[in-house]
């Protein structure tokens, strides 16, 4: 694993730990790899609920409640499914918040709804507010991967830090 992900990994940690709260994970391209990046220092069993692999639509529609509308009319690599799929994940998994990726990764797309390789959108958030990034760069499956990991995480370390912020004022 690379510093870059152990450092954030170990930050997520501070934050979950210092306001006791917990994280669940749904992951498509990524296959687990945010999961594990959170795992990845020791004593996250302490917030991190579970996470949910959903590489089909029907496991994002079944577990997560992703809509089978939004599915068919925007596709899986889309903001909108993103931001189902962090809902959901904070619902099945009873979580605080959540952290979510679909993507293409590469090294070619998916069903074939013009969305280019290394298109990924992450997202992150509690079930009642959500924010999203879209990756569209590619540099090749495993580079794709690493960078949608690591900006998935601190992507979620700026929003609780946000949201911290905002409670204090």
């Amino acid at each position: 694993m690379e510093l870059e992900t152990k450092v954030l990994s170990r930050e997520l940690q501070q934050r979950m730990y210092d306001n006791g709260l917990t994280i669940a994970t749904a992951e498509s391209c990524t296959g687990g790899r945010v999961a594990q990046a959170v795992i990845a220092t020791p004593g996250a069993s302490k917030y991190f609920k579970g996470g949910v692999i959903c590489y089909s639509n029907d496991v994002k529609e079944n577990l997560l409640g992703v809509s089978p509308e939004v599915l068919a009319e925007k596709s899986a690599v889309s903001e909108e499914v993103a931001i189902q799929m962090v809902k959901g994940a904070c619902e099945t998994l009873k979580a605080d918040y959540a952290m979510a990726v679909t993507g293409y990764a590469g090294p070619v797309a998916g069903d074939n709804d013009g969305v280019p390789v290394g298109t990924i959108w992450l997202a992150c958030g509690t079930k009642d507010k959500t924010i999203t990034l879209k990756l569209n760069e590619d540099y090749g499956r495993d580079i794709n991967l690493a960078i949608a990991t690591n900006r998935s995480l601190r992507q979620m370390l700026n929003f609780i830090d946000a949201e911290k912020a905002t409670t204090e004022e």
